[in-house]
């Protein structure tokens, strides 16, 4: 894997691998270009099948998106990025997959409109942060966990703009967010405004306007193009 062989290569190597870490985020960036509308990037396991709930609620979020003119995001493998790459397609928006090249490989879903598969996580996220006006969070494993707490650090330390991060599914966050109150929060680790970054919801309309109006209210303020931080 590639993130495995930079890390142990020689200081030799640092040149070629500087190189090559920066095509993939220049070749990235021009992809981001390619999404000519406003985007929500969603998350969530790759281990969910066809036809279950978390697969089927994020089918139905990703095509209410579409319906509102947003492109969705995924990282463009099974599991709910299929679903949520299918929702999109199916109501004819933008569907876009942003792979990872991994030891045992995901393989892109048939439903991606506009596709890269990346070798470095750090390039690849960056890129769901720099497409999005949002992210909604469907159950998933420790890669789900890991894009939800990049995206609340950028966002506490002031590294992007304020965007909504939307937890899909009571059921499956609402012991999270007991913990952080009562761990984090009680303990002074964080603040109460760090805990009102997220927005828990099992409605897949209520994801969609919670993305939505902030992007409008985004555009009221800049009528011209809302303003990224340079982060993104």
């Amino acid at each position: 894997m590639e993130d495995e062989r930079l890390l142990e290569r020689t200081h030799e190597d640092l040149a070629n691998d500087v190189s090559v870490i920066a095509a993939e985020f220049l070749n990235g960036f021009q992809t981001v270009l390619e999404i000519n509308r406003p985007a929500v990037s969603i998350f969530g396991s790759a281990r969910t099948p066809p036809g279950s709930r978390p697969y089927e609620d994020a089918r139905e979020t990703a095509r209410l998106f579409a319906e509102a003119g947003f492109a969705v995001v995924t990282g463009g493998g099974p599991g709910v990025m299929e679903g949520a790459n299918r929702g999109c397609h199916e109501a004819g928006g933008l569907s876009v997959g942003f792979n990872i090249a991994l030891p045992h490989e995901q393989g892109l879903n048939p439903y991606c409109d506009i596709s890269m598969t990346f070798k470095h996580f750090y390039a690849r996220k960056t890129m769901f942060v720099k497409a999005a006006e949002g992210f909604v969070i469907f159950p998933g494993g420790f890669g789900t966990l890991d894009e939800l707490f990049e995206s609340l650090t950028l966002i506490q330390t002031g590294k992007v703009h304020n965007f909504p991060v939307v937890l899909f599914d009571h059921g499956f966050w609402d012991d999270g967010l007991i913990w952080i109150r009562e761990q984090l929060l009680e303990g002074g680790m964080i603040s109460p405004e760090d805990v009102d970054l997220l927005h828990l919801t099992s409605d897949p309309q209520e994801a969609v306007d919670l993305v939505v109006e902030c992007y409008e209210r985004r555009c009221a303020t800049d009528p011209v193009e809302p303003e990224k931080a340079d982060a993104q």
